[in-house]
């Protein structure tokens, strides 16, 4: 009787020692998600701001989407043909303790042509202009900030607008990480798969190209 005492009496404290383990390791992985932050910005093509940023270590994830329109639940399709006031934008959610909002809107300027008010690089309309969107006095005094600094550096006049965040609509499926996509999809190059597609995309939009002119080695998603 004692024996089966005592291994009853381990079994409980073993439970209990688990199920403590468990709850701190819930607590921490909450507490890790609940101190992520999120900032929503546009640059053209949201397929190269989605691989660009989600390159960055400390970025979680980057979602494409619309935003700092009226329509309500866009379509690529509504928002590329203009009058829907949307963005193609996307969405960074990163660890403040990894990678700072201020470092990443340093990267963000120096990602696109911010001198563009007409769109970003082959495309043009008002849903492929640069922004940037704050959610409050913070985030807009810090945007303020690195965008002088960028302008600054760059010499020329920075015409991407810092923007009251709105509802942001995350794009179709199947514009979600297209960048790394191994569908196969037909295109202007012909058949390829989504990735080969998203490469010869961009290099014919000379993104890459225009960016390297205008930030130099100071562009941190172009190669040498």
């Amino acid at each position: 009787m004692t024996l089966t005492h005592d291994l009853k009496s381990d079994f409980k404290m073993i439970a209990l020692v688990v199920l403590i383990a468990t709850a701190s390791l819930l607590r921490v992985g909450s507490a890790t998600a609940a101190g992520n932050e999120t900032l929503t910005v546009a640059g053209g093509c949201f397929w190269c701001v989605e691989s660009d940023f989600e390159s960055v270590p400390g970025v979680i994830k980057a979602v494409s989407g619309y935003t700092g329109g009226s329509a309500k639940d866009p379509t690529y399709k509504q928002v590329t043909a203009g009058g829907t006031g949307h963005y193609e934008a996307v969405q960074i959610t990163f660890d403040p303790a990894k990678v700072s909002r201020e470092q990443l809107l340093t990267m963000f300027f120096r990602s696109v042509d911010p001198t563009d008010a007409g769109g970003q690089f082959c495309d043009r309309g008002d849903s492929y202009r640069t922004a940037i969107f704050v959610s409050n006095s913070g985030e807009k005094d810090l945007a303020d900030k690195v965008k002088a600094e960028a302008q600054s550096a760059l010499g020329q006049k920075i015409v991407t607008p810092i923007l009251s965040e709105s509802t942001f609509y995350p794009a179709e499926a199947y514009h979600q990480d297209y960048y790394k996509g191994s569908k196969l999809v037909f295109t202007r190059f012909g058949p390829k798969r989504q990735a080969s597609a998203y490469k010869a995309y961009r290099n014919a939009c000379g993104r890459d190209q225009r960016v390297k002119q205008l930030w130099g080695s100071d562009a941190p998603f172009v190669g040498s």
